[in-house]
């Protein structure tokens, strides 16, 4: 085993991308880039945002950007080297790489899911709770709820990646991928991986249908309390702040279930990658403009930093 694990260590991976598509390459290099790039802009700019205007430090722009952080942090652990396969005939990750980038992708994406749920009780108790919101969700509270979830996104992957990793691969190397994914490296192994398979199934579980249906619950309790509210203004303003949570969650839960939590097919490898694509690299730059679009917050906070809005 030691001696496998050497070899494996001082090896490498062929990510196989999108390498049956060869005419397709060139045009997803440009795509995924375009996305890219809107991603790191739109990220950022949310978060200087939020730091330098005061307005803005509330329970849920100081949750938004976690959420941007952590966007900026996914699609770079994954991107990157995507790009770098679809531009030149290289198509080889290291195994430390992979491994690095293994848990990287898994700790963040389960960050997200908890940050997400987390998001979903922020709208909750403002929706819900108005007269104890700033007890409810005090700074301190807030503070340990995002530490709350980077820490279990990190910890959980620390022990999901290992266990990954140590199933032998006897010399496989070609991932039928673009990126190190769990489903993709187990398709590798030489031995029994069932055990495997049902620690996925559980952490599949544990961190996609279990926030669901938590955000799901809270947001049921919302729209209870929106069917009685009599104020046409609050009403808009409760609709745009979790429609918009709302619109984000799906784009992020939808592609996931359908990669994890359905039974695998002749073709579902290939329809895998695409929808991989979709919530790795399109998803986080669709983010920001989902919060930012037609939000007046936003739009008084960039007037009164660049000097268009007098401070009464």
């Amino acid at each position: 085993m030691v001696e496998n694990f050497n070899a494996s260590w001082e090896g490498y991976f062929i990510l196989l991308g999108f390498s049956k598509w060869p005419n397709l390459e060139v045009v997803l290099f440009v795509v995924i880039l375009i996305f890219y790039l809107m991603t790191l802009t739109g990220n950022l700019f949310i978060i200087i945002l939020s730091y330098l205007d005061f307005h803005l430090h509330t329970p849920m722009y100081f949750f938004l950007s976690n959420l941007s952080a952590l966007d900026l942090c996914y699609t770079t652990s994954s991107v990157p080297q995507l790009l770098f396969n679809l531009w030149g005939p290289e198509k080889t990750i290291s195994y430390a790489g992979c491994m690095l980038q293994l848990y990287f992708v898994l700790a963040l994406g389960t960050t997200e899911c908890v940050l997400l749920v987390v998001m979903s009780y922020d709208r909750y108790a403002a929706v819900c709770k108005p007269l104890h919101y700033s007890v409810l969700m005090n700074s301190r509270f807030c503070h340990l709820l995002a530490v709350a979830s980077w820490v279990s996104g990190f910890t959980t992957s620390a022990l999901h990646s290992s266990f990954t990793f140590w199933a032998p691969l006897c010399g496989h190397r070609q991932v039928d991928h673009f990126f190190c994914e769990v489903p993709a490296l187990l398709r590798l192994s030489c031995v029994d991986i069932r055990a495997n398979e049902l620690t996925l199934m559980v952490m599949s579980a544990i961190f996609v249908v279990i926030p669901l249906i938590l955000i799901l619950s809270s947001y049921g309790a919302i729209a209870c309390t929106v069917l009685r509210m009599q104020s046409t203004t609050r009403l808009q303003k409760v609709f745009g702040t979790c429609g918009a949570h709302l619109t984000v969650v799906s784009l992020f839960f939808i592609p996931i279930m359908c990669i994890y939590l359905r039974p695998p097919t002749e073709n579902s490898q290939d329809q895998a990658k695409f929808i991989a694509l979709f919530y790795t690299v399109v998803t986080p730059s669709l983010n920001p403009l989902i919060y930012t679009l037609r939000n007046k917050d936003v739009r008084g906070a960039v007037k009164r930093l660049t000097g268009h809005e007098r401070e009464l």
